[in-house]
């Protein structure tokens, strides 16, 4: 067996390796994937509005036309819903008259593309299993190409989000049926898990995915002080104490001064 001092050193290496390597992995370049993109909307993207994820008005809600509703293999049963992505058309694989050169533009998913089982994934059928596909908000599609391509092969990359102000919460339903969604949510943009309590109350109530970005509880919480503890999908928890006040109604929205970083 080694020394003691021999030991304490060779344990030190090993940390500042290990270490080193966690860095080195935080730091490596996120990795650009291959897939396809489309686009709807309307020249002022007002098609886009409403949408699979729940944001409804999207210019109100702060997404504004930089949006895209995601093929199945990507939307992931709502899961993915507020996660950004930057996209950049991929001059090898596309027509180049269809390309602007070293352009990308950053999305907020907000929607479902639904397949078409149909059609065949080659023949219109884009947004089948297992595509990956962004159908783009027609302002945003403008950004990387043009009009004409209608659909072209791009590049793309899950990036951070970027948000100002702080998180929003809005809640629907109805009494024993409480609807939750988190709205201009910043870094992992989606989130993995959501729990509430009461004023009344010292115990978190789970939550669970309803559809899109909605969350769902039992119970009667009508009126209640409310709090929420919100986790996103890269494992920071916020708790919005207290942010509905007493008398809340169903269909409000709540401003906080908190964001994920």
């Amino acid at each position: 067996m080694a020394p003691a001092p021999a030991r304490a050193i060779a344990v030190a290496l090993l940390m500042f390796t290990c270490c080193g390597l966690a860095l080195a992995a935080d730091k490596a370049p996120i990795k650009w994937m291959k897939a396809h993109a489309t686009f709807y909307g309307g020249a002022d993207a007002a098609g886009t509005m409403g949408g699979a994820c729940g944001y409804d008005n999207l210019y109100a809600e702060g997404y504004g036309t930089r949006t895209a509703a995601l093929s199945s293999g990507l939307f992931n049963d709502g899961a993915s819903c507020g996660q950004c992505y930057n996209i950049a058309c991929d001059r090898k694989r596309a027509d180049p008259a269809f390309c602007k050169p070293g352009v990308t533009v950053t999305i907020t998913a907000t929607n479902l593309c639904p397949p078409n089982n149909a059609l065949h994934n080659d023949n219109s059928g884009w947004c089948n299993l297992p595509r990956q596909h962004f159908d783009m908000a027609q302002p945003a599609w403008e950004k990387i190409s043009v009009y004409e391509g209608g659909i072209i092969p791009v590049m793309y990359q899950r990036v951070p989000c970027v948000k100002k102000g702080g998180v929003r919460l809005r809640i629907v339903g109805h009494d024993y049926f409480n609807l939750v969604i988190l709205m201009n949510v910043a870094a992992a943009g989606s989130i993995k898990s959501m729990d509430v309590k009461s004023s009344d109350s010292n115990d978190w109530l789970p939550m669970s995915r309803n559809w899109g970005a909605y969350w769902q509880c039992g119970g009667f919480l009508t009126g209640k002080m409310l709090s929420f503890r919100v986790t996103d999908t890269v494992g920071q928890t916020i708790v919005f104490n207290n942010i509905m006040p007493v008398g809340w109604k169903f269909g409000q929205t709540f401003a906080s001064k908190l964001q994920f970083k």
